[in-house]
């Protein structure tokens, strides 16, 4: 599987207004069935505070047969193509 660093915008908020976490892939097309780990997130942020910044990402590609699984399956179910998590114990 071919893996390729590029950078992201990462746009973290826990306010009243909003609760977000956002990674924006700067030069790079995220494709169906690609895999992205992301570096350097900070584990949290307070209450009252957002926070704007680059990091580092991963972007594992998926293969032909992935790809076009993923494009087959998409319309089923858009949230079963997915999975955010934040792991604070597998940060590098």
């Amino acid at each position: 599987m071919k893996t390729v660093e590029a950078r992201c915008l990462l746009d973290l908020e826990q306010t009243p207004y909003s609760f977000h976490a956002y990674s924006v892939p700067l030069d790079i097309e995220i494709q169906p069935g690609d895999e992205v780990l992301l570096h350097d997130a900070p584990s949290g942020i307070g209450f009252n505070e957002q926070l704007v910044r680059e990091c580092r990402i991963t972007v594992r590609r998926a293969g032909p047969l992935r790809r076009a699984w993923t494009r087959a399956t998409e319309i089923f179910s858009l949230t079963d193509l997915y999975e955010v998590g934040f792991d604070a114990e597998g940060a590098q």
